[in-house]
């Protein structure tokens, strides 16, 4: 018997219980941690906001399930991170359209699942048979595609009921599925009596994977290691300029559930990267950390001032056009989001370079309060509205405190509310509803913002649409800008539906189906133009700011991090990324 196995017997001989427990807790504890630290201090380490919810991707809202099954499941196409055109993924070209049959040939890459199992024409035709089938959340766009057929295991044909512009750029960007493990899932969900809830509750805690890398495991409340997939199609290969890895040993997902917590687990390196925003409150120190970099990358989003156009006051596009003069939007981002952003002009985001309208107005860009106040007031003055006690004397001087302003009609304008979220749920939109109150009290405007929980919030919005104003954002919008057809058309102006606005423009109605249906893209990109000018003239919403993302990395173990629209959480970063020569 050697010393230490004495020792560890004369404690338990000799020694009280609860002193050798007192003892031996502690060093098990190290030892686990030390041997959970070594086998896995080669991999990158990413921390996330929270543990993910789920894997099943049917049910996967969350911003952490969305972050591992990215990495896991992958679609036919992808965005090229600096010129956003597609790049065939696990499709080997772009599809062959044609305009008379109404169909998309799509070839496939030679790929294979991460059990070793051909990625076929079956998987994509299972996929898209098991959405129609069960009509899963948020991919209504299928419907006009009448049948998918699978001339070979390599080619894949879908027949469209009517031409539409969004199938390659909405429709198809769907994640495929492995036909052969999911049959049998949608098979019992089939025998249930709600199958779709059934097939939403599969617990899919180790799926097959196209991507990458694959679950290694699980550890609940502790972590997700995912190793590399040794049959990921890409490994090697040439796409779109970049020789494809992965080039690292694997990926550590830890939880935080805290971002202070995170923060020190990055300045102390034993974080590599926080998937998550980085509030100004962290950048100078993070900045001031060695080996620790903030990347800064645009998002494709919007924040913005919603009106309520079937009621008075706002029913008034002249009314909505002084709001927008007065609201300072430079103040908005110096001030509250620290210069950490840009102000906004249209409903599609600069960074979305294809289909933003750089020539949009840009009504009180530049102005001081005075100057925005006499702007405001020419317009108010023009449409009929008077003062109670205008806010310009005599001499044509600011007045501090005008009197109420009056409609058209001779009434004194009713007061108006401005719903925002809570200031614990998001400073920047709660206070900015603080400060417009502000602007357009100096004019006369009896206004009112009011922080309301989100969840209140959306059903006063959405489904109620008992209201005068918001402000909401949305924090990742597609690419392809039909979006805007969801937002302002006529006919979505209903309970719970997109138009939450209520604005009926039958000239923008008819440019938003053209565009859904143009096939040609330098027809549509004019067409998607016209759009935002007349969102811009009509102002039922007023974009207000976008925030820059800001995510910090070490530099000191990994790089090759790729930055691209909406941060570099991004395919590309994980299939680059490789390990520094020396790094610790």
């Amino acid at each position: 018997m050697d010393g230490r196995a004495k020792i560890i017997r004369t404690m338990f001989l000799k020694w009280p219980l609860k002193k050798v427990v007192l003892l031996l807790v502690p060093a098990i504890a190290a030892v686990l941690s030390t041997g959970c630290h070594d086998n896995k201090s080669n991999l990158l380490r990413i921390g996330l906001a929270s543990e993910p919810k789920t894997l099943n991707v049917w049910l996967a809202s969350d911003a952490s399930s969305r972050a591992v099954l990215r990495l896991i499941y992958h679609p036919l196409y992808v965005r090229d991170p600096k010129t956003l055109d597609f790049v065939p993924w696990l499709a080997e070209s772009r599809p062959l359209y044609d305009p008379a049959g109404k169909t998309y040939t799509i070839g496939l890459r030679q790929a294979r699942w991460s059990d070793g199992h051909p990625l076929t024409s079956a998987d994509v035709a299972f996929t898209v048979k098991l959405i129609k089938e069960f009509k899963t959340p948020g991919w209504s766009r299928w419907k006009y595609v009448s049948k998918v057929e699978t001339p070979d295991q390599r080619t894949v044909v879908f027949h469209l009921k009517k031409n539409f512009a969004t199938f390659l750029s909405r429709t198809l960007q769907i994640v495929i599925l492995p036909a052969h493990k999911w049959r049998a899932v949608a098979r019992a969900a089939r025998r249930t009596q709600k199958p779709l809830a059934t097939l939403m509750r599969y617990k899919n805690e180790n799926p097959l994977s196209s991507g990458p890398f694959v679950m290694k495991q699980w550890r609940k409340g502790a972590y997700i290691h995912l190793a590399p997939n040794p049959y990921f199609f890409g490994r090697h290969k040439i796409i779109a300029g970049h020789r494809m890895g992965p080039l690292i040993k694997g990926v550590l997902f830890k939880f935080y559930g805290t971002t202070d917590v995170a923060m020190l687990a990055l300045r102390k390196g034993e974080l590599d990267m926080y998937w998550q925003h980085i509030q100004p409150g962290y950048m100078d120190i993070l900045e001031n950390t060695p080996h620790v970099k903030i990347i800064n990358s645009p998002k494709s989003a919007l924040y913005f001032m919603g009106f309520n156009t079937r009621r008075p006051p706002f029913d008034d596009v002249a009314l909505r056009r002084a709001v927008e003069v007065l609201v300072d939007k430079h103040f908005i981002v110096e001030r509250l989001l620290q210069g950490q952003g840009s102000e906004m002009w249209s409903i599609i985001p600069e960074g979305n370079r294809r289909w933003y309208n750089p020539h949009l107005p840009r009504p009180g860009e530049g102005l001081n309060r005075e100057q925005r106040i006499r702007k405001a007031y020419q317009i108010l003055s023009a449409a009929g509205y008077r003062w109670q006690k205008p806010p310009l004397d005599a001499d044509g001087k600011i007045i501090a405190r005008p009197g109420d302003l009056l409609t058209p009609g001779g009434d004194p304008l009713k007061p108006f509310t401005i719903l925002t979220p809570p200031a614990d749920y998001d400073p920047a939109r709660a206070i900015s509803g603080t400060m417009i109150q502000e602007w357009l009290r100096e004019i006369g405007m009896p206004a009112k913002a009011r922080p309301m929980e989100f969840g209140a919030l959306i059903q006063q919005v959405k489904v109620r649409r008992n209201f005068d104003a918001f402000i909401l954002g949305y924090g990742r919008l597609p690419l392809d800008p039909d979006y805007m057809r969801s937002l302002f058309h006529s006919r979505n102006d209903r309970p719970r539906g997109w138009n939450m606005s209520g604005y009926h423009n039958p000239e923008f109605d008819r440019l938003a189906t053209a565009a859904q249906r143009e096939m040609n893209p330098r027809k549509r990109r004019k067409l998607v133009f016209a759009m935002q000018s007349i969102i811009a003239a009509d102002v039922p919403y007023l974009p207000l700011y976008l925030p820059t993302l800001n995510q910090a990395v070490r530099t000191d173990r990994f790089s090759g991090w790729v930055s691209m629209l909406d941060g570099i959480g991004n395919r590309w970063s994980f299939c680059l990324l490789r390990e520094v020569e020396g790094a610790p």
